[in-house]
């Protein structure tokens, strides 16, 4: 018996042979072009950083010297750090141990008597170094503001 051949299969059947054939004939054609020579890929850089295809006229080019090209960053300006200042928080001067509240307002840091002037109190204004801590930043060469 033979296999009945809807028009739907015979449409789909009759587009995947056309494919087909047009595939073969793109392969074919592709082999028939001749191949690119090495000079037919080469592109050039014009003096206006223009990509072309032909070769840039040297006589055009314009001459720079070596010493007129930089290639260095310029140095930024060292901007010299100022020594935060604060106000004492709290000082126990039997303990010998205090904080410091800075300028503004956000952070509060240990210090110890050892790392003071001597005659500091409560609510005086100093200004300090930070260190960094075994339990965060402590406040070290603690000086009052005159």
């Amino acid at each position: 018996m033979a296999k009945s051949n809807s028009f739907s299969k015979r449409e789909i059947e009759k587009n995947k042979r056309q494919k087909r054939q047009e595939k073969q004939q793109r392969r074919e054609a592709r082999k028939l072009q001749p191949a690119d020579t090495f000079e037919d890929m080469i592109a050039y850089v014009d003096a206006n950083g223009v990509i072309t295809d032909e070769r840039p006229e040297p006589t055009k080019a314009e001459e720079i010297e070596l010493e007129d090209i930089e290639i260095s960053i310029p140095p930024k300006e060292v901007e010299e750090e100022k020594e935060p200042t604060g106000r004492v928080d709290f000082y126990n001067e039997s303990k010998g141990y205090g904080f410091i509240k800075d300028s503004y307002g956000q952070n509060t840091y240990f210090f110890h008597k050892s790392n003071a002037e001597y005659g500091i109190e409560e609510n005086n204004l100093v200004t300090f170094r930070l260190e960094r801590g075994p339990r965060g930043m402590n406040a070290v060469d603690v000086k009052m503001l005159k």
